[in-house]
């Protein structure tokens, strides 16, 4: 994958966080810097400009920042995936495996309309756990998924991969190597 225009400059490496070995790729220097934000979500949202997106659906947190602003782009609305009890109205929710155990993402039951197509966003995809129960989630309420965009890949854990074997189709704009 090529690299998208320079923004890997714009992502900050923190070594060792959350724990010994991994190489933290923090994002907000990202958010905070006006161009390569502007950047960044005209080339996530790019993909997708074919008026064949119905509603965004964005992972908490840093996709609720990147997917507002991809909806508002394609002119379209906006779910938001949350983690166990965070939503207010009656949800679904969808476990999925972490490094350390299990939890759950929920939508609002009447979120996704049925045959909607919807493009999930996330700012990055590391093994591809929570992309895929939020593509499971998508399915359960009827939608279709369009695709999946994301900012950063790290293609050594496998989570496009894991979008591939769901057939859905992904973009994301830089990838570093490693963990």
């Amino acid at each position: 994958m090529k690299n998208f225009d320079g923004l890997e400059e714009l992502i900050r490496t923190i070594p060792d966080y959350p724990k010994p070995g991994i190489m933290f790729r923090d994002i907000t220097t990202l958010l905070a810097d006006p161009i390569g934000l502007k950047k960044a979500i005209k080339g996530m949202a790019k993909p997708f400009e074919d008026g064949k997106v119905d509603a965004v659906a964005g992972i908490e947190a840093r996709g609720f920042i990147l997917g507002g602003a991809i909806a508002d782009r394609l002119e379209c609305g906006f779910i938001p995936i949350r983690k166990k009890g965070k939503l207010p109205w009656k949800t679904i929710g969808q476990e999925y495996t972490l490094e350390y155990g299990v939890d759950v993402i929920e939508i609002h039951e009447d979120a996704v309309e049925p045959g909607s197509r919807v493009l999930i966003v996330d700012d990055l995809i590391a093994t591809g756990g929570t992309a895929e129960a939020a593509v499971k989630l998508i399915r359960r309420s009827g939608g279709n998924v369009v695709g999946a965009t994301f900012i950063v890949d790290l293609p050594d854990l496998g989570g496009m991969k894991r979008l591939e074997t769901l057939g859905i189709p992904h973009h994301a704009l830089v990838a570093f190597g490693g963990h």
